[in-house]
């Protein structure tokens, strides 16, 4: 369903109750008896997933899987495959100037970004009571799988004119990537760039902020949003990179506190986090979920109308879905 995006951010601010969105998707599993692997491997388990999630739950969007393992198969990486965890990325396919030079950018579809696409489009051919978003990798991030995470933290330092060469082609692939999600339906992306999060300033500037903003210069306008996630615990102290990407809603890891990031946000966009993906969803209890919920939109919701409770980054598959009720349960009850 089409819809003024930038209209939809104005209106979530100025509305006195607002709705949870969290990254909610994997623990769709449950519900439909199916394993991630199974998921993660065809559009239509995707769709029925997302489609789930929406009628279960009262969330302001409906967010597609943070799988942040399709872009780099599309490049040609190695992919490890579980029942109950989502995809991971083993070894690196560039370690070389030579290996930058030669890698070449994919076509949209390579790998399972088909099915995604796929998914995404059969996903908002059903959801029509509030925005779909896609799913992508960060260019930073997606360059870093490509060039072994660990290593690339080197590389900026030893080798950044070869970073810089693979940054040039991931980014080109990701625009590339969202306009095909734009073409599909969705009403946007959520891009995930946890590598960013690791990175100083002046770094997170030259390797990740000005790839972001050709990303959000080429595909954003009034239909389609970028969503930027950063789940590292340098957002705070790069936060003037972070807010000059161009993006109108941002997304937070619970590596910070959002008492400390708000102030510092401007008061135009959305900023969402950031309750505890793995310790509370996934190993809390439907108390303390609730107990952590409600404290935080106690401290923030009343002084920053820009702000939306959320997960601080993808729920994981065996999330039980005791502590996913308790969340919106206790959204509610704080609005009530």
């Amino acid at each position: 369903m089409k819809m003024n995006m930038y209209k939809w951010v104005e209106e979530t601010i100025a509305a006195p109750k607002k709705k949870a969105m969290p990254v909610l998707t994997f623990p769709s599993i449950q519900k439909m008896g199916v394993t991630v692997k199974d998921l993660v491997n065809s559009a239509d388990l995707q769709a029925e997933g997302i489609i789930k999630i929406a009628e279960l739950t009262d969330a302001a969007a409906a967010v597609s899987y943070m799988d942040l393992s399709i872009e780099a198969e599309a490049f040609g990486s190695t992919i490890n495959f579980s029942d109950d965890e989502v995809p991971t990325v083993t070894g690196s396919i560039v370690d070389d100037e030579d290996a930058a030079d030669e890698l070449e950018v994919p076509e949209v579809g390579a790998g399972r970004t088909s099915l995604n696409i796929e998914a995404i489009r059969k996903a908002a051919e059903k959801i029509n009571d509030r925005p779909v978003f896609a799913g992508v990798i960060g260019p930073f991030s997606l360059a870093g799988r490509l060039l072994n995470v660990f290593e690339t933290m080197y590389y900026i330092v030893d080798e950044p004119d070869m970073v810089h060469k693979v940054l040039e082609k991931t980014t080109e692939f990701l625009i590339n990537y969202c306009k095909a999600y734009k073409e599909a339906g969705a009403n946007g992306v959520v891009i995930a760039e946890p590598l960013a999060g690791l990175l100083s300033a002046d770094p997170a500037e030259e390797f990740s902020a000005q790839y972001m903003r050709k990303i959000v210069e080429a595909v954003q306008d009034e239909e389609f949003l970028i969503v930027y996630h950063n789940c590292g615990n340098s957002a705070v102290h790069t936060v003037d990179t972070i807010k000059s990407n161009g993006c109108k809603v941002f997304h937070f890891g619970n590596a910070i506190d959002m008492r400390d990031l708000m102030p510092k946000m401007p008061s135009d966009v959305l900023v969402l986090g950031n309750i505890d993906p793995s310790g509370a969803f996934r190993n809390g209890t439907p108390e303390a979920i609730y107990e952590q919920t409600t404290k935080l939109m106690q401290d923030l919701c009343p002084q920053y109308p820009n702000f939306v409770i959320s997960s601080g980054c993808d729920i994981p598959p065996l999330a039980p879905w005791e502590n996913i009720d308790s969340f919106f349960k206790a959204v509610a009850d704080y609005y009530k």
